[in-house]
């Protein structure tokens, strides 16, 4: 009886440690579900009536519920004062309406409306912007944060770059009558660099809050029942199978205690 009792009792720490293991091995995982890339950046912009359209792509690859997005998108300039930036927000409709606020040289672009597009596993959600400059602009440098929100405002995944801006003088080629001094020519300029995903929004050093009322915490998970959910159902009925055949191996191994016996009376006497 004693090895039933042992073996039961293995059974059941197995079970449970089994449960919390796949409970919190899949947040674990789950966090670096939404990622985010910018595209159809340029070596570098160009000042004047030159157009460039810049992508955000978010992506899910967890096996997670459909989520809405909505987009923010944090722009800086060193070299050049905001006025002198162009930015507007397309989608296939149009021009798409955004609330837009300031804070030095830093600027947030962020959705009013959730994008109309629903992020699900295996599917994406793009925002389109068309970026121009001013002719008046020199040479300077801007850098782009694509952040992605759910509804609830939680970030979801965050994308940085930076290009350099050269005003239409600069990029001019020199002609015969006017060359260019040797100098000059040989100044070195700073290549066009692209920032890796930074997880913290409030990474970029400049004091510039996020959207209104955004937590600015990544998520795990978001929308529908996900896998981590099923986990810690998973979890807890494998616990609740292991306590419940313990109680009942432990009643079938009670001993049974002998208890006396009465013999019935006969004719108003006990035997």
């Amino acid at each position: 009886m004693s090895g039933w009792r042992y073996a039961l009792r293995i059974g059941v720490v197995l079970t449970c440690l089994a449960g919390v293991g796949l409970g919190g091995a899949v947040p674990a995982g789950a966090a670096a579900a939404f990622t985010t890339e910018l595209s159809g950046l340029p070596d570098e912009f160009t000042a004047g009536d030159r157009v460039e359209t810049l992508s955000a792509v978010v992506s899910r690859t967890d096996g997670g519920g459909c989520v809405k997005v909505r987009w923010s998108m944090l722009l800086r300039v060193q070299g050049l004062r905001l006025d002198q930036v162009k930015v507007d927000r397309v989608e296939d409709s149009g021009s798409f309406p955004l609330e837009i606020r300031t804070e030095g040289d830093s600027a947030r672009l962020t959705d009013r409306d959730l994008d109309p597009g629903l992020l699900c596993p295996g599917r994406t959600v793009t925002a389109r912007y068309r970026v121009a400059f001013a002719e008046d602009v020199a040479r300077g440098r801007v850098s782009f944060a694509a952040e992605a929100y759910d509804p609830e405002l939680r970030l979801l995944a965050r994308q940085t770059a930076a290009r350099q801006v050269v005003g239409a003088e600069a990029t001019a080629e020199p002609t015969e009558a006017t060359p260019e001094p040797t100098e000059r020519s040989a100044e070195p300029s700073d290549p066009a660099t692209e920032e890796p995903v930074a997880d913290d929004p409030s990474s970029d050093g400049a004091v510039v809050e996020p959207p209104p009322g955004a937590a600015g915490r990544p998520v795990s998970t978001s929308g529908g029942f996900g896998v981590v959910q099923g986990a810690f159902l998973l979890g807890g009925l494998l616990v609740f199978l292991g306590v419940g055949l313990l109680l009942r191996m432990r009643r079938l191994l009670r001993p049974v205690r002998e208890t006396p016996a009465f013999e019935r009376p006969v004719r108003g006497r006990w035997r």
